[in-house]
């Protein structure tokens, strides 16, 4: 029997291992690939359908647009939820793929029948009629449906993608988890560069299409992209390592804190040890290792003090009165975690105005590339993506090489650093915006040009690629690092809702955009508008400095809470009769993380 049972172990072990690995990257990342191929092939563009063929006002679009980015990366704390819960990450991907699916294919029906658009105009002679209620609600519902999509898919494929990096438990020594670290680090990066270069085909090819084919095949090749991603996604099922789900992560957050709050009055025992531990309860949201108590937050501590009262009447523990130091620290990593992921949300802010703003700028400026084409309004993004993409590659091949020289960490610099230099990167591409917008808007007033809009000002729109440029590099730097961050120092079990945060952090970026937006034009109504349909008569360079103040006062702010961050500390495995407790993670060995 014992050699039967230690049989069918190795054979276990062998059937683990040809799982996973880069090979499932072609039928994982394809999914993220078309999710992020469609949703920048109508949002990049999407200001021009709703003003030009909606016919609605330029803040109004501006607001919409941005609402709707927003939504889309709100929805996916609901699909983390069912993740971690009881879906598991592969069918989470599968219902949001099928969601996306619908809502695009509501948007060529709309783009399609033209009783779902207003006619066209011509003003003075046919003034323009903004869209009705039923068109805008139709045009609502699908993109709400590609929210709910988009929800299901972004937290879930980087983190599908990296469980299939960490189908061993169990570690072997310092240079098999210094491996580990260098494959996630790569993954990272890939995921990012392939992520970019999705934007890029689809600033290009789709935006082209939109602009010179018409709108009915703009929307309708992202759902063809999107149908054919879904397909291949399931083709790799046999390949994939699926984790189980551990349970709802809130749920286990919930007990915590009722825990902690019905033993408020309980004195804390000098000794951490004699707090509740339970290695079997937690075996499932563990697997990696369990974490170790600290010092903060201490009042949760006391959700992990045994008293008689913790039993049920059937003799059974009441996880709503008592939990495990591991369940305590991962409220505290969650709580530790909000204020350096907070600072990501103005980053968010200070690049919304590239795909609404810039592009009105771009339609205003002359665009011609030769004397007989010229480059559509929304295309000017591509040197965004472009830079971001030259960022990832140079930061991995020259960057890390050279400053490893210095530093002694395999990754170069800790992706703290990484991200405080995309935060400091980012203040510079809005201050250029700044100066660019106020050349242009001199330019038009020194011709006469500011009653009249729709004249081409005689400035090339390629003054607007330093904003973009330098707003991908700081990308390439911050979106990657702030990624990381949160895949690392999340709780093993809350990866997915960790995936989440950073597209929550995008969804109150965009919110905080229309906020802002909101604010400026309410506050500046009666001294002459800062942002108007006329963006001539404008101030639009007053409110990019705004920005750029604000942005300077979130570094402070970033550096304020990295002072005072504690790194998550992980008990990996056993030797002998005596744990082995590693400080932080894979990554704090690595050079991922540490001060600044």
């Amino acid at each position: 029997m014992a050699t039967t049972t230690l049989d069918r172990e190795r054979a276990g072990d062998r059937t683990k291992r040809k799982l996973g690995g880069f090979r499932t990257m072609p039928f994982i990342l394809v999914n993220e690939v078309c999710d992020r191929f469609a949703t920048a092939g109508f949002s990049a563009n999407m200001i021009t359908y709703l003003t030009q063929e909606l016919h609605l006002p330029l803040v109004d679009a501006s607001n919409t647009l941005t609402n709707f980015n927003g939504t889309s990366s709100l929805t996916p704390i609901l699909g983390a939820l069912a993740a971690d819960s009881f879906a598991g990450r592969f069918w989470t991907i599968i219902a949001g793929s099928v969601f996306y699916q619908l809502g695009m294919l509501g948007l060529v029906v709309s783009a399609l029948v033209s009783s779902l658009r207003p006619g066209p105009c011509s003003p003075p002679a046919t003034p323009c009629r903004r869209a009705s209620g039923l068109q805008l609600a139709v045009l609502y519902l699908s993109l709400l449906c590609t929210s709910l999509g988009s929800g299901g898919i972004r937290p879930c494929v980087v983190v599908f993608g990296a469980d299939q990096f960490d189908q061993h438990k169990e570690q072997h020594g310092e240079a098999e988890a210094e491996a580990v670290a260098g494959r996630k680090r790569q993954y990272f990066n890939v995921y990012f560069f392939i992520m970019g270069c999705a934007v890029l085909l689809a600033l290009t090819v789709v935006v082209y299409i939109q602009e010179n084919v018409g709108w009915g095949w703009g929307f309708g090749v992202p759902a063809i992209a999107m149908f054919v991603s879904i397909l291949v996604f399931v083709v790799g099922y046999p390949l994939y390592v699926r984790l189980r789900p551990g349970g709802s992560p809130f749920t286990r957050v919930a007990q915590v804190v009722a825990a902690a709050y019905k033993k408020r009055a309980a004195p804390l025992p000098e000794d951490p040890g004699m707090l509740y531990q339970d290695k079997e309860l937690d075996a499932l949201i563990s697997t990696n290792g369990r974490l170790l108590h600290t010092n903060q937050l201490t009042f949760l501590d006391r959700a992990a003090i045994v008293t008689p009262a913790d039993t049920a009447g059937s003799g059974r523990l009441d996880l709503w009165r008592l939990s495990t130091v591991h369940r305590v620290e991962e409220l505290k990593s969650l709580v530790r975690m909000l204020p350096i992921w907070s600072a990501g949300i103005l980053f968010v802010t200070a690049g919304s105005h590239n795909n609404s703003f810039a592009i009105m700028q771009a339609r205003t400026m002359d665009r011609h590339v030769t004397q007989h084409f010229q480059i559509p309004p929304a295309t000017t993004s591509i040197f965004n993506t472009v830079a971001m993409l030259l960022t990832l590659v140079l930061y991995d091949r020259a960057f890390v090489p050279l400053v490893r020289r210095f530093t002694g960490l395999p990754s170069g610099i800790t992706y703290f650093q990484r991200m405080a230099a995309g935060l400091a990167i980012s203040i510079l591409g809005v201050a250029s915006a700044a100066l660019v917008e106020a050349k242009r808007r001199g330019s038009a007033a020194e011709r006469g040009l500011l009653d009249t809009p729709a004249t081409v000002v005689p400035m090339s729109v390629f003054w607007l690629v330093p904003q973009y440029a330098i707003h991908g590099i700081a990308e390439g730097f911050s979106s990657v690092a702030h990624m990381e961050f949160l895949y690392d120092q999340a709780p093993e079990s809350m990866r997915s809702t960790a995936a989440a945060l950073f597209w929550l952090s995008t969804s109150l970026g965009s919110y905080m955009g229309t906020v802002l937006v909101t604010a400026v034009q309410s506050a500046t109504r009666s001294s002459g508008e800062w942002l108007q349909d006329n963006i001539n008569r404008g101030r639009l360079d007053a409110y990019y400095w705004l920005v750029t103040g604000l942005m300077l006062l979130n570094l402070g702010y970033y550096f304020i809470c990295l002072r005072f961050y504690t790194m998550k500390p992980l008990e990996l495995g056993e030797h002998g009769d005596h744990e082995m407790e590693f400080e932080l993670s894979y990554v704090h060995k690595n050079g991922g993380g540490g001060a600044v």
